[in-house]
């Protein structure tokens, strides 16, 4: 009933086709707060990135760890609760190699069409699974397919919990290794929070080859232009 009467209200201001238009980028847009606050980059002046990876962890996470360690690199990892239900001790090894951990949701369902009440249990779940294998309770989250809903606001705030979207998105889990690399570094910028995937949703032993090409390329790559890789923590306190 509030989705349609919503939706009912908006069309007759800005007509149908706006109104569609405009339902699109509140959900996906990642600068629109309908939803709840949408963090997507940190200070323009700073020549600082943030990269965090989402779906993990995997069988595959650990080996973007290496990566990670040898360029003393940290990043942030949106992990899926029943990713981490299924591999505790690789949810662990990422907290104890120094990297913030996030929720990414217990199942990785799309959000749109949903009800308040299943927001609320996918958000609270994958936050007390998370917390349970790691120690820590996560501080970030991030919608999958950064797809936001009626009700997100209201889980977020009861969890404590702050929406994080994406400067840069590699489509790492579609495209080759040299297409991604081609493609964040051509679009990266100060404060920039680039996004890749250490899982592919909820598959098991997933092929993330090209992701981990990927990262070997780009980390000394963006540190030779002069890049400073910061936690997701770090970033976002100099937004302002």
């Amino acid at each position: 009933m509030e989705i349609a009467r919503h939706s009912r209200n908006v069309a007759a201001g800005l007509g149908v086709g706006a109104a569609a238009g405009f339902m699109a980028w509140a959900v996906r847009g990642r600068a629109s707060s309908v939803f709840g606050p949408s963090l997507w980059r940190g200070n323009r002046g700073q020549r600082s990135l943030a990269l965090t990876f989402d779906d993990g962890p995997s069988e595959g996470t650990p080996k973007i760890l290496e990566i990670l360690e040898r360029y003393a690199v940290p990043a942030t990892f949106f992990q899926i609760g029943a990713n981490v239900a299924r591999l505790p001790g690789i949810a662990r090894a990422v907290r104890d190699a120094g990297h913030s951990v996030g929720n990414h949701t217990y199942h990785h369902r799309l959000a749109c069409f949903r009800s308040r009440s299943f927001l609320e249990q996918e958000l609270s779940t994958a936050q007390s699974v998370i917390e349970a294998a790691t120690g820590r309770k996560p501080q970030w989250f991030r919608a999958p397919y950064g797809v936001r809903w009626f009700g997100l606001r209201d889980a977020l705030d009861r969890l404590g919990l702050d929406a994080v979207m994406w400067t840069v998105i590699g489509y790492d889990w579609k495209r080759p290794a040299g297409a991604v690399v081609n493609r964040v570094a051509a679009q990266v910028s100060n404060g920039a929070i680039l996004c890749l995937h250490d899982g592919r949703e909820l598959g098991r032993n997933p092929d993330i080859r090209a992701t981990l090409d990927a990262v070997r390329h780009l980390v000394p790559m963006l540190l030779d232009r002069g890049f400073r890789f910061e936690s997701l923590e770090q970033l976002l306190c100099q937004t302002n």
